[in-house]
């Protein structure tokens, strides 16, 4: 198995973005030309996933122009264009900022074979962890995820309690507690027919951090992406957490910035 990052960066691409499938129940992946979106409801994640290499110069304003009128005409307020540092033209983050769109920091996207990250779970003292079942699971989940990045995310609890409900195969959510209190959460998505699972979240309240439950997170699925034949992990990571992906045998093979419309109140 080839796992040098130009052959990872190429089946990336393939697989997980010109041939993107649906994350969740009730979204659709549409190509519009040299683009490839996901469409869905205001609390799905919707955005724009991968432009072909043959966009150039010349199309490129019109396909942003026509995403953006596409996106406002559905009665969406924001969606996302997610611009990897490999893209082209070379020039389409300033072409996203003069047609209204907000840069979002970026992150640093990592692969590993399923087989690299170590998969025992060592856990700090008076932390528990287990996937989340139900729907109050995940308003555990979403306050856990607001205590670690300090950001509201009502998205984030539909999503998890319609995965649970209506897709429950594709999605797996961890949650880590301090006895009654929720810690630490992350996600992962399962992509059947790509090979790939994709680590989200991660996050961990101030108070707990550096004591390894982020690397108990993504031991943690890590087993569970192994056990259902899963052969690559991909994570789109923070500053914060890319330093122990690496040290777990991820390999970075560029970066990705989300490109952020929101539509004029």
């Amino acid at each position: 198995m080839d796992h040098d990052r130009t052959t990872l960066l190429a089946l990336f691409d393939r697989e997980m973005r010109e041939h993107a499938r649906p994350d969740g129940p009730g979204v659709r992946v549409e190509r519009d030309g040299p683009l490839v979106r996901q469409v869905g409801a205001a609390d799905d994640w919707n955005g724009v996933v991968w432009s072909a290499r043959e966009l150039d110069a010349a199309e490129a304003d019109a396909a942003v122009a026509a995403q953006v009128a596409y996106y406002t005409g559905l009665g969406h307020d924001e969606f996302e264009w997610k611009l990897y540092a490999h893209d082209r033209p070379a020039d389409l983050g300033r072409r996203l900022r003069a047609a209204g769109f907000v840069a979002e920091p970026p992150e640093t996207v990592l692969v590993a074979p399923v087989e690299s990250p170590p998969t025992a779970v060592e856990l700090p003292e008076g932390i528990s962890l287990r996937t989340v079942t139900d729907a109050a699971d995940a308003e555990l989940m979403a306050q856990a995820h607001e205590r670690a990045f300090g950001t509201d995310c009502p998205g984030l609890r539909h999503q998890v309690a319609a995965r649970l409900a209506q897709d429950p195969d594709g999605f797996v959510g961890v949650l880590a507690k301090a006895g009654d209190e929720p810690v630490s959460s992350a996600r992962m998505e399962l992509y059947p027919g790509t090979g790939f699972a994709g680590l989200w979240g991660g996050g961990t309240a101030a108070p707990w951090r550096g004591r390894g439950i982020y690397r108990a997170l993504v031991a943690f699925r890590t087993r569970i992406a192994a056990e259902r034949g899963y052969r690559y992990l991909q994570v789109d990571a923070t500053n914060q957490s890319a330093p122990i992906l690496r040290r777990l045998g991820f390999i970075a093979l560029g970066t990705t910035t989300p490109y952020v419309y929101r539509a004029a109140p």
